[in-house]
């Protein structure tokens, strides 16, 4: 795999005008919406076991839910937020890498990375309940869209699984400024968005499912940065709270775990 970064998309010059001869050309397509850049302000600060290799995060009735990865140290685990104390977990087989998380009508679904394997688990006590394998495609994020999963890859490419059958409904190409943009991880669908961590970045996309296209860029450099020195304690996993409106982020590995407020910018400057 390799890191990726935002990058600015050059306008092109406008065309010479057309011969006073030549037929009146047609009105041109509507431009897309501008996308929106956005900072984050830290609400609150909580703690996250600095051993989780979060690929997976999400928020359900006052608690996380989260999965882990690598092998041998992978789980589906319920947290509490104040103390980031695990309430129960369950590992994920130990010859498998787990990766993102969604819930769905009370089943929790969860992905691995290179298995072919997506598993289900009871949302009360996290009871394994399937397993399903041949999954085509790497595992990488997880998150809902109405009564639908959607799983990302690391490509430019989301899918939009049937949760009973796990096929593939439809692909969403995603693109930013007209370019597809690769290393799509963790997912969260926040007030109709697909918001998409970059992969080796401190940026959250905000996709469009409808047309795949970027529509806000969430710049989280400015976190904190956490203990660990490894490479991979990259940013990592998205948490939305729709009732209180509250939005977590944290990372692989990392020891804590912050809710933030987005903050437009009023003047976008160019994001690299």
């Amino acid at each position: 795999m390799v890191a990726i970064g935002i990058g600015t998309v050059a306008a092109q010059s406008a065309p010479a005008p057309a011969p006073s001869s030549a037929p009146t050309p047609a009105a041109p397509a509507p431009q897309a919406p501008a996308v929106e850049i956005y900072d984050a302000r830290i609400v609150a600060s909580y703690p996250h076991d600095p051993k989780a290799f979060t690929q997976g995060l999400l928020w359900h009735e006052g608690t996380l839910y989260e999965s882990t990865g690598r092998e041998g140290q992978s789980d589906v685990r319920q947290t509490d937020l104040q103390t980031g104390k695990v309430i129960r977990r369950q590992p994920i087989p130990a010859d498998q890498f787990g990766e993102g998380l969604a819930l769905l009508r009370g089943t929790l679904f969860s992905l691995t990375w290179k298995d072919g394997a997506i598993h289900r688990w009871r949302l009360k006590d996290l009871a394994p309940l399937k397993s399903h394998t041949g999954y085509p495609y790497e595992g990488w994020g997880l998150t809902t869209l109405g009564d639908a999963l959607v799983a990302s890859d690391g490509s430019s490419n989301l899918r939009v699984l049937d949760p009973k059958t796990l096929a593939v409904r439809r692909t969403i190409p995603v693109t930013y400024s007209g370019k597809p943009l690769t290393m799509l991880n963790e997912l969260e669908t926040v007030d109709g968005l697909i918001f998409a961590n970059v992969w080796m970045t401190g940026f959250v996309v905000g996709i469009d499912p409808a047309t795949g296209a970027v529509r806000r860029v969430i710049d989280l450099r400015d976190l904190p940065k956490p203990t660990s020195a490894e490479r991979d304690a990259v940013l990592n996993g998205i948490a939305w709270d729709a009732k209180a409106r509250r939005l977590f982020v944290t990372g692989k590995l990392w020891d804590r775990l912050y809710e933030i407020e987005l903050i437009k910018r009023q003047e976008p400057e160019p994001v690299r």
